[in-house]
């Protein structure tokens, strides 16, 4: 930060209640009143009239022995600004700096201390200073920018405003290779080094202390040059957002708290509104993170319908790049006693869906659209798993969620029955028709030998679940013996055929010589044993509540059972057949 110092002679200026003074031989003969202090100064007799044109003008009436009271009270900057006017008339020393130099310099012009008036007057000291020293720094440039807030317009009349935008994009616009001055850098892992080579983003740390009006005519003017890529202008916009956005990453922020009164969330509202407005159109200017943060703020800050479609939008764009700690942020609902703001996650898939079904309806084997929504489907499975751990979670989110994404989203469908385990293990007290839609989305024939094997010993899920999964073990345990090199298979067609001929012809003769009676007596018997086997069901369905679901789920899981039951009358008849040609 530079500085220019003016005059030689010590501060007489002090302070007695509301009045300022200066300590001199000659008593004052001038009041200068602004807001609430009175400055008791002179006319002649310390040259503070022959350098401002405008107190001359309105001493012009009055004798040189009257004393004079003139109110100035809309003089820019205040009594602050006016006390180094009135401090270089009498050549007391200041310290000009870029913190200072808008107010006074508009002070200066207001009070007309210019060329015209007196020679080397306070104005052309300044003007000098700015030229020589606040242009061509770069942190002072940023801080005499950001001090003409408090005086917009007249820092717009006087060109500071247009002059210091020029200076600062005209720096951020150099090569990194040929950057010279100092700036602020404080990234994790980044240690500044003599000969370090400049980071191409070195200027957005110092830019995020300007006012976002400011700021935006910096991004605009820079990207109005086509001289840097997206990527820049997104990372000055992700900066930013850290530096004025609250962080709703880490906890649901209170919903009433002193800090964050409504006069500060209307401003950050403004902020984010900005900040959306500003990304560029191009996919990957900003990360998904990113977006999906600020649409975690927006949703926190109430912000309008148009900003959260467009959030939405973006995120779906770029939804199959995302992670898992990506998307985890809490719920800025009151009523939503879950953490996991799991409904922002589910419009954004929705926006992604409709992307991804614009872009190939008929063609989704297409090799880049499968990828994508297969990663998807991994993304999400791996989400559902985070989210079953939150024990307010309701079930109908998770399913709701789970069942967004079409069947060609999964592959398997291992993920997803570990989610569903999870929400199961940590919801205990979960009805048995909950458990039965949780276990709904599942497909028994996707899932692999180690998660079958895993799910028919689960006491948690469902019997139905359980003898679905039994019956594809076996099913696919069955399939995997009848696939044979083709040579054994031919070599046993012909020997299948025959056991087969014989077979119908030794049951024909069994037919003809069973009794009747004995026929109906082995049907009674099986029959009653089917009975007893859909009695056994019935009654480890109602007492896997009472007893446990392991003792139940080793009933009916017995083989010869199942098949018992799930044994057609034809199948009956072949026993008793088989049972006669034994006794016979």
């Amino acid at each position: 930060m530079k500085f220019m110092k003016i005059g030689t002679k010590p501060d007489t200026f002090y302070t007695e209640e509301a009045t300022r003074t200066v300590i001199s031989e000659v008593p004052s003969d001038l009041t200068i009143r602004i807001n609430n202090i009175c400055y008791l100064l002179h006319k002649l007799q310390i040259p503070l009239l022959p350098k401002c044109g405008l107190l001359q003008r309105l001493c012009s009436d009055s004798d040189e022995s009257d004393i004079v009271t003139i109110d100035l009270h809309d003089i820019p900057g205040g009594e602050d600004a006016f006390e180094l006017c009135a401090k270089f008339c009498y050549g007391i020393t200041i310290n000009l700096s870029a913190h200072n130099f808008v107010p006074a310099l508009c002070a200066a012009k207001f009070l007309r201390m210019t060329e015209s008036i007196e020679k080397g007057n306070f104005v052309l000291k300044l003007e000098a200073f700015f030229n020589s020293c606040i242009l061509e720094g770069w942190k002072d440039s940023i801080v005499t920018l950001q001090t003409t807030i408090k005086l917009p317009e007249w820092s717009e009349n006087l060109g500071i405003i247009r002059r210091c935008i020029d200076s600062i994009v005209e720096k951020i616009l150099t090569p990194p290779a040929k950057v010279s001055w100092s700036y602020t850098y404080t990234r994790p892992g980044y240690i500044k080094k003599q000969h370090q080579s400049v980071p191409k983003d070195w200027w957005t740390e110092d830019l995020s202390d300007l006012d976002i009006d400011l700021f935006r005519c910096i991004i605009t003017a820079v990207r109005s040059t086509y001289r840097l890529p997206p990527q820049l202008i997104g990372e000055a916009l992700h900066v930013y957002a850290c530096r004025w956005l609250p962080d709703t990453t880490k906890s649901r922020p209170p919903q009433s708290s002193a800090s964050r009164t409504e006069e500060s969330k209307e401003k950050s509202r403004r902020i984010l509104e900005f900040i959306v407005s500003m990304i560029p159109a191009d996919r990957d200017s900003v990360s998904i993170g990113f977006l999906l943060r600020l649409l975690s703020i927006a949703n926190y800050l109430g912000v309008s319908p148009v900003t959260k479609t467009e959030l939405v939008r973006r995120a779906g764009l770029q939804f199959e790049e995302a992670t898992v700690g990506d998307m985890l942020f809490p719920s800025q609902l009151s009523s939503d006693q879950h953490f996991y703001d799991i409904d922002m996650v589910a419009a954004v898939i929705e926006s992604y869906l409709v992307l991804w079904r614009r872009q190939a309806p008929a063609s989704a084997e297409n090799s880049h659209l499968l990828r994508s929504i297969r990663n998807t489907g991994k993304l999400i499975d791996s989400y559902l798993q985070v989210v079953a751990r939150d024990v307010n979670m309701p079930i109908s989110k998770l399913v709701s969620l789970a069942e967004a994404l079409p069947d060609i989203a999964r592959k398997d469908h291992d993920g997803l029955y570990k989610a569903i385990n999870i929400y199961l293990k940590e919801h205990p007290d979960v009805s048995k028709a909950d458990k039965k839609r949780l276990c709904r989305m599942l497909d028994c024939q996707k899932l692999s030998p180690e998660i079958r094997a895993h799910a028919v010993k689960n006491e948690r899920l469902p019997l139905r679940t359980v003898v679905q999964v039994l019956f594809f073990e076996q099913e696919s345990g069955s399939r995997a013996t009848s696939h044979k090199p083709e040579v054994i298979v031919r070599g046993r067609q012909t020997q299948a055929a025959e056991e087969e001929s014989n077979y119908k012809l030794q049951q024909e003769a069994r037919r003809s010589r069973v009794p009747e009676s004995s026929k109906r007596e082995r049907q009674n018997r099986l029959e009653g044993n089917v009975v007893r086997g859909e009695k056994g069901e019935a009654e480890s369905e109602k007492g896997k509540e009472r007893r446990g679901e392991a003792n139940s789920a080793s009933k009916v899981v017995d083989p010869k059972k199942i098949v018992r039951r799930r044994s057609s009358r034809s199948e009956h008849q072949q026993w008793l057949e088989g049972d006669k040609g034994r006794e016979r």
